[in-house]
């Protein structure tokens, strides 16, 4: 397919879903509803003809010598499918938020002001790796009303076209346009380009996957772009905080699992409590492998760890989001340098006080500027999921419409709807 004809490829499915944008909108929670129950059915039914496209995939990762870990995000397993039939069905069990009005009030004219929740239209996502980010958002779009162009990595191509045939087949069965959930079929990146620079047809673009990816969507898209770049993540252990309360949840929110874009890379120590906290959390990450990356004070008393792998950091290190058993821990002097150094260095996606003051707390949930902040809870909460959304999409650190996990409401605006009675302004 030549660049021409991708042009002409990536239009036409733009303008298929701007139709049928109409209609999901049109469309009723019962509808909608039905659609993921037998999109659940189909997912369950078409398990194995599902491993037979996933083994295809499989075995052209395992040729050109991709990673073991980057193979296995790729597996459709059977826990995998089975875990997104039920995702589908819980979306089809949660509320519908699609037409609620919310804050009416009549003014001094007599019109009654309100706001109505509204399906976005039309997003374009674009990821990478897992085939089971086809059915998560293709269930999300659905739920909201909404109809999307999914363009996942070529290292996925056959799973996701398996999956997205049975949404669409989903779909029609409930008697909804099968072009409200398209897969972009080439596996050739200058789709990409087509897709982020259509805004007559796509309203928002999601990118997920890795910061490069995310960077180019973000500098080429010629629509708006939900998005986060990077899960510097901190935990900030307080003084006066239940150190036994730090240790368990500092311990979860770095080595419960090291990749996810909300584990902690960086750990700060308020001085009067980092004698007694950082010999118990060094020993910790000395007996999981796990580097850390200290500053001359925390250096100082987690050398004398046995079996820790302690480094000086860099001011680097501040910044980085290691996705590896590697984290920066620095000494501070209290709360206010905290949040100052979490400000300054955090990318605003998810951060932590452990602590005993209510005022302390408060402050930091205040000042603390990132999509999620927690008092006493790990890092690793920060999940659509865990959220109650049900699902999400993806996460976001801007602070325009959706901002942390994004899920249903996230997919939807809001518009403003006026009841009157025939007033006229004077």
């Amino acid at each position: 397919m030549n660049a021409l004809n991708i042009a002409e490829y990536v239009q036409s499915l733009g303008a298929q879903a701007r139709v049928a944008s109409a209609a999901m909108a049109r469309a009723d929670a019962a509808t909608r509803n039905r659609a993921l129950r037998v999109l659940a059915g189909l997912l369950r039914e078409s398990a194995p003809a599902l491993g037979q496209a996933n083994a295809l995939d499989i075995g052209r990762a395992q040729a050109a010598g991709l990673a073991d870990p980057m193979v296995d995000r790729l597996r459709l397993t059977p826990k995998v499918i089975e875990t997104v039939a039920l995702g589908c069905e819980q979306l089809a069990a949660m509320p519908d938020v699609i037409g609620e009005i919310s804050g009416l009030r009549q003014q001094p004219s007599g019109i009654r002001v309100g706001q109505m929740r509204v399906p976005i239209g039309v997003f374009g996502m674009i990821f990478e790796s897992r085939p089971n980010v086809t059915i998560e958002a293709a269930s999300l779009s659905i739920k909201s009303g909404n109809a999307c162009i999914l363009r996942g990595g070529s290292e996925a191509i056959d799973s996701n076209k398996a999956l997205a045939a049975l949404v669409q087949q989903a779909l029609a069965a409930a008697g909804l346009p099968a072009e409200a959930v398209q897969l972009v079929q080439t596996t050739d990146r200058e789709a990409v380009g087509q897709l982020i620079a259509m805004p007559q047809h796509v309203d928002v673009i999601i990118p997920r996957g890795g910061k490069s990816l995310i960077e180019r969507i973000s500098r080429e898209a010629k629509v708006p772009v939900i998005k986060h770049l990077d899960g510097n993540c901190h935990t900030y252990v307080d003084d006066p905080c239940d150190l036994d309360l730090a240790l368990t949840v500092t311990d979860n929110a770095k080595t419960q699992k090291y990749s996810p874009c909300n584990a902690t890379e960086s750990l700060l120590v308020a001085h009067g409590v980092a004698a007694a906290f950082l010999p118990r959390i060094g020993a910790v990450f000395a007996a999981k492998g796990v580097e850390m990356r200290a500053c001359p004070e925390s250096q100082a008393v987690l050398a004398a760890v046995t079996g820790a792998k302690v480094v000086p950091a860099t001011e680097q290190d501040w910044f980085e989001e290691y996705l590896a058993p590697v984290i920066s821990v620095k000494v501070v002097a209290g709360l206010d340098e905290a949040i100052a150094h979490i400000n300054h260095y955090s990318s605003h996606h998810t951060d932590s006080i452990l602590t005993r003051d209510h005022v302390h707390a408060q402050r930091f949930l205040r000042e603390v500027d990132s999509s999620s902040v927690m008092v006493n809870a790990s890092t690793r909460f920060a999940d659509g999921f865990e959220y109650g959304l049900g699902a999400e999409i993806g996460i976001s650190t801007d602070k325009f419409h959706a901002r942390g996990p994004v899920g249903i409401e996230g997919l939807t605006s809001l518009k403003w709807v006026v009841l009157g009675e025939g007033q006229v302004r004077t």
